[in-house]
């Protein structure tokens, strides 16, 4: 059996550095809002190259707190795709925003930046971009029309820590960048984490209180906030993985060229566009029938994934939108044709010839 990923090998590699980090935190009782957050919050900052890092809940808490943090609202439009995980528009509706869909760039899978002025109006608040499968957004396209109609960007890097546009990351273009540690990414914690990186210390200021019940301490709550905050146990571990994160992106983009080079002559390979540091969170290729060798895989015992069989804007949760098929149709093509790999950093040249092989019958 290959699977999707093989979170028990990273385990293995640091089980020693995890326990002990793990046994220092228990000894000191610390466990909500330690020292351990904070070293974690700076180190991120760091990395990504802004002032503040603000670690929260979950990666969907970091969308929401950033759309609530930037006075988006109620009557307010947000410009985002259509092609990503749910949570992008919830965290729009939560705060009663309505999102726009931008249909996406077929290659890269993340929101084409030469429909967005079209959908533009004078509600427009924000721009949300999701680096999609590691692949970054075009960040200097989508900052220049933010700047032209004076609009806020918040970016979704839930899959992209560590993806640069000539040298500058993810996370560090727009007003926040917003990060998952679910287990499966790139950097994944041992449950559900996430962080806000900004470098603008007002809205900081907002989020953190936005993430502990509106309180500025001493139980007084100036504003209705949530209780949304990283967990000492987690930062303690995700410090530890943070040491390795670019060593785990090097390795993922040395599978995928191993891919590619198997089967660019196959399938739809995924690309990578000049001056992008795709990290590859998912490996992710496209063929009209996808479902046939996603069946051909299985009788192999690998396991692939389709991520997203049905997009955004045609879930049910959306009906009353009156978005109808059709009307996102690169979204809507990618997901009848795309196909996920198994892709982590501890994956094997064996593993990558033998998947590869089996595609290549097609």
């Amino acid at each position: 059996m290959i699977q999707m990923l093989n979170l028990k090998k990273q385990y293995e590699d640091i089980r020693k550095e995890v326990e002990e980090a793990v046994s220092a935190v228990l000894e000191s009782t610390a466990y909500i809002l330690g020292p351990r957050v904070k070293e974690f919050e700076a180190k991120v900052a760091e990395y990504v190259g802004v002032s503040d890092g603000i670690g929260v809940a979950n990666g969907t808490d970091a969308l929401h707190l950033s759309v609530e943090a930037l006075g988006i609202g109620e009557g307010d439009e947000v410009i985002t795709t259509p092609f990503t995980f749910f949570a992008t528009t919830e965290a729009i509706l939560y705060e009663r925003a309505t999102p726009v869909f931008v249909d996406i760039d077929p290659e890269t899978y993340c929101m084409d930046v030469t429909k967005i002025e079209e959908k533009i109006t004078p509600r427009t608040k924000a721009i949300l971009p999701v680096h999609m499968f590691g692949h970054p957004a075009d960040m200097k396209a989508i900052m220049d029309i933010a700047r032209k109609h004076s609009l806020l960007v918040i970016e979704d890097c839930a899959q992209s820590i560590g993806a640069h546009i000539d040298g500058k990351k993810t996370g560090s273009f727009g007003n926040t960048g917003c990060f998952s540690f679910y287990p499966s990414k790139n950097l994944g914690a041992f449950g559900d984490g996430g962080l806000i990186t900004l470098s603008d210390r007002e809205v900081a200021e907002s989020i953190l209180k936005f993430r502990n019940h509106g309180s500025v301490g001493g139980y007084l709550h100036e504003v209705v906030g949530i209780n949304s905050r990283l967990d000492e146990l987690q930062a303690a571990i995700l410090l530890i993985k943070l040491k390795r994160i670019d060593q785990y992106n090097s390795l993922r983009r040395k599978w995928a060229a191993m891919y590619t080079s198997f089967l660019k002559d196959k399938v739809k390979c995924p690309v990578e566009r000049q001056g992008c540091y795709h990290v590859y969170h998912q490996y992710t290729l496209r063929h009209p029938e996808r479902d046939r060798i996603k069946g051909m895989l299985a009788k192999e015992g690998i396991s692939s994934n389709v991520y997203y069989p049905i997009p955004v804007h045609l879930q049910p949760a959306l009906a009353d939108m009156g978005i109808k098929k059709g009307d996102m149709p690169e979204a809507e093509r990618a997901s009848e044709e795309v196909l996920s790999l198994p892709m982590f950093p501890e994956l094997d040249e064996q593993s990558v010839e033998k998947i590869a092989g089996i595609i290549s019958r097609v």
